[in-house]
């Protein structure tokens, strides 16, 4: 089996990338889908993330309001630094990335399992930054210019881009530049170009993999 890390900045198309993978024959798991399932009111994440960040982030029915989550971690406190914003992104990846981390090399360990042969993606935003590159055999990076992302942003969240400018800015403050990531990566897809010539990039790159998890069983 291979394990392969497969990140980029934000809005940059990972998840795109991944269903490109997976219609491949890739097995996938994504970083954001368990952290999400953290959060559930029957989890212990979620009783220390509520303890940390306080009540005002869920909604009436007890469930975690991401946006209010997302704007205690990466929004700007009044009066406050650059630090004190790092300091509260920090805080909850420390409590959240532990558990994460265990629940996708337990994923990983099932693939593993079932088939020897398979290529093993889990996409997650900050693998980098969470320091986890080397519990991977190859890191893919998807990049994509910044304007590009801006105008996803917008139209995921269905915002003007004006506001997906601002929210695309302070979360990218969380994360290594696309340069950076690009040092650390085996392969790189350049997502600024049309679906085709992403989905060009991403067969190339998994008849590399699947070569490499065939010799790896």
């Amino acid at each position: 089996m291979l394990k392969v890390g497969l990140t980029g900045g934000i809005a940059s198309g990972k998840s795109v990338v991944g269903e490109m993978f997976v219609a491949l024959g890739a097995q996938l798991v994504q970083a954001d889908q368990i952290a999400h399932q953290l959060m559930q009111p029957d989890q212990a994440v979620y009783e220390e993330v509520v303890s940390h960040f306080g009540v005002e982030i869920l909604n009436p029915d007890g469930t975690v309001n991401r946006g209010r989550l997302a704007e205690a971690a990466f929004g700007s406190p009044v009066g406050g630094t650059k630090e004190t914003k790092h300091s509260r992104i920090q805080e909850l990846n420390q409590i959240v990335h532990p558990t994460v981390i265990r629940r996708q090399e337990a994923w990983m360990e099932e693939v593993g399992a079932r088939d020897p042969h398979a290529i093993a993606i889990v996409e997650a935003a900050l693998i980098l930054e969470a320091g986890v590159a080397k519990r991977f055999d190859r890191l893919v990076v998807v990049a994509c210019p910044l304007e590009r992302r801006i105008q996803r942003w917008a139209q995921r969240m269905k915002v003007d881009e004006e506001t997906a400018r601002q929210e695309v800015s302070r979360r990218m403050a969380a994360q290594l530049p696309d340069e950076e990531k690009i040092k650390a990566a085996d392969y790189v897809v350049d997502n600024s170009g049309s679906f085709d010539e992403t989905r060009k990039q991403v067969v190339e790159i998994h008849s590399k993999l699947k070569s490499l998890a065939e010799k790896s069983a």
